[in-house]
């Protein structure tokens, strides 16, 4: 039974209407980013841009805190990805592999981490770097995030790993390959889609970090994007609407190109693993 045009005409609006809801912040954010201050808080608003300007672009340029948040957060995002790739891959393959009493109880107990907020765990975590002397450093942002990502990533992993049949690996021990080399010379080029969508996952979870940055740092010098815009261009009685913009454009374009160029490989790795054979 075909669909009636009343029903495409409706259905169409309502998809229009929703892609309208989720592109005009966006789009409000470039224009914003490139509205000279006088026309930023004009009413009524202007909704197509009169003079454009790369003013505020060249004002976060120029300073050079927003490059050192870019820094510190491009090495805090690589870091946590590589950490988070290597556990989540070890983890992920023990569990698939080696069954012991209550591996399952285990697993969902791990999963089930994701379901606390992570306001809750802030000040024992807290307490614990400061005790450690690991505040204000990439150490303790690493590792929050890390722990952050290591969960989804482990139970992504090991859909993968399940569906590669144990025969490989006995055929390769036979063949006087180690279990470590069997792993990394077998089964990882196997599980490539997976471990690309991991690593994409943890380090969109790090690139995005606002609440541990703001946390467990504390001197201007080791911020990352989200705090560091938060501190430094949003003040207590006058916002800089045009260098908040320009910085939060500059911020997404790393994770817009990561997507563009890569959101097959991401979803096909977020999907594969769940089909099983």
């Amino acid at each position: 039974m075909k669909t009636k045009p009343v029903q495409k005409v409706l259905l169409h609006a309502a998809l229009v209407a929703v892609t309208v809801c989720f592109v005009f912040p966006v789009y409000w954010m470039i224009l914003t980013s490139l509205k000279p201050n006088e026309n930023i808080l004009r009413l009524p608003p202007q909704f197509l841009p009169s003079a454009a300007t790369l003013q505020h672009y060249l004002g976060i340029l120029g300073d050079g805190k927003f490059l050192l948040f870019y820094k510190n957060n491009l090495i805090v995002s690589c870091v946590t990805t590589v950490v988070a790739l290597v556990l989540a891959t070890l983890a992920a393959y023990s569990f698939s592999r080696y069954r012991f009493r209550g591996s399952k109880i285990l697993m969902m107990l791990f999963l089930s981490t994701q379901m606390f907020p992570a306001m809750t765990l802030l000040i024992a975590l807290y307490n614990m770097y400061f005790r450690l002397g690991l505040l204000n450093t990439y150490t303790a942002l690493v590792l929050a995030c890390s722990t952050n990502a290591l969960p989804m990533s482990v139970w992504i992993l090991k859909g993968f790993f399940d569906t590669i049949p144990k025969s490989l690996e006995e055929a390769a021990y036979i063949d006087g390959c180690s279990k470590m080399g069997t792993l990394v010379r077998i089964i990882f080029p196997l599980v490539k889609p997976g471990v690309l969508a991991v690593g994409l996952y943890a380090f969109l979870i790090s690139w995005e970090d606002f609440l541990w940055g703001l946390t467990l740092v504390n001197k201007t010098e080791m911020r990352t994007l989200a705090s560091g815009i938060a501190m430094t261009y949003l003040g207590e009685y006058n916002y800089d609407w045009g260098r908040v913009m320009a910085a939060a454009v500059s911020a997404a374009l790393p994770i817009l190109i990561v997507f563009i160029f890569l959101q097959k490989y991401l979803i096909s790795g977020l999907t594969a693993g769940a089909v099983k054979e």
